[in-house]
């Protein structure tokens, strides 16, 4: 793993995806540089991943209660499909 993709597992869901809002605000500027926006591009990848990673450890630990039969029931969480694949 790199320094970066480590510094982005570091970072709160909420304080990648503000990083993340900030590089696309930079990228369509088009103010930038074209070397750096290759590398705005890769860190806005590479955030997108680590966001995405996050979201899937967040759906596994989150666990669904269901009634049946007058007791309580836990399942893990399941998303629909087609949910987020658009």
């Amino acid at each position: 793993m790199s320094n970066i993709e480590e510094q982005h597992q570091a970072l709160s869901f909420e304080a990648a995806m503000e990083r993340l809002e900030q590089i696309v605000n930079q990228l369509e500027s088009g103010d930038v540089p074209l070397e750096q926006a290759i590398e705005l591009f890769q860190e806005g990848m590479h955030l997108s991943k680590t966001c995405s990673s996050k979201l899937e450890q967040v759906e596994r630990r989150i666990e669904v209660l269901t009634e049946q039969h007058g007791e309580w029931d836990r399942q893990p969480f399941q998303a629909e499909a087609g949910e987020g694949s658009e």
